[in-house]
């Protein structure tokens, strides 16, 4: 990392870095941590998560919008988090949390049940060589994973510019019982809250298409 990311653990970490307890890696949440939203955020508002949040662009976009919400950034990679961390500061956003951890360990223990107003996945490392599509987040069984952290009703929203990986999503989502398709025809609409970012920009440039799924949690029986 850079001087300034550096700098950014050391001064910005205390106010917007979640202290997780660890199992046996770094990056891993230990199975009976748990986070306590209003301790974390000092209030009770909705809560918006961000997994992969990379370098913060469209969290970070988003919690200056919305100051009655309150976000959560899951990233793993640290120059992504430090950036967001400056960013964040820069803009005074204050309704912003970060932890540094594997995402599904983050949806299926250390979040409460039901905590997540809304889930956002934008541009996942596709994983897009044969032998590595096993790595993807979005595979199966992953729903039960997401709809254990969302309310009921809540929303999931998912971007791709690897259209094998978004019909695999397609394909994931649509065969669990637990979501419903919030969408009409083949895709859903670019969601308007999302900031464009860099992942986006390339895509775009590359002759990719962007390709935007959104799904609700269905109601716990």
């Amino acid at each position: 990392m850079s001087e300034a990311q550096e700098r950014a653990f050391e001064e910005l970490a205390p106010n917007y870095l979640l202290d997780v307890p660890r199992d046996v890696a770094w990056t891993s949440v230990h199975p009976e941590a748990r986070l306590d939203p209003a301790e974390a955020y000092g209030r009770a508002a909705a809560l918006y998560i961000e997994i992969g949040s990379g370098q913060g662009h469209a969290i970070v976009s988003a919690a200056m919008t919305r100051p009655d919400d309150d976000f959560l950034a899951v990233e793993v990679f640290r120059a992504g988090l430090a950036r967001t961390m400056l960013d964040a500061d820069r803009e005074g956003v204050r309704n912003l949390r970060l932890v540094e951890a594997n995402a599904p360990e983050v949806l299926s223990s250390y979040l409460p049940e039901g905590a997540a107003t809304e889930i956002w996945i934008f541009f996942p490392d596709p994983w897009h060589k044969n032998k590595h599509t096993k790595r993807r987040l979005i595979r199966s069984g992953f729903g039960e994973t997401a709809a254990r952290a969302l309310r009921d009703g809540g929303t999931l929203r998912l971007a791709t510019d690897w259209e094998d990986y978004a019909l695999q999503m397609r394909d994931v989502l649509d065969a669990d019982s637990l979501f419903e398709r919030d969408f009409d025809g083949d895709w859903a609409e670019r969601f308007e809250g999302r900031a464009m970012t860099a992942f986006e920009r390339k895509g775009i440039a590359k002759g990719r298409d962007i390709r935007d799924l959104t799904y609700r949690r269905r109601a716990r029986a």
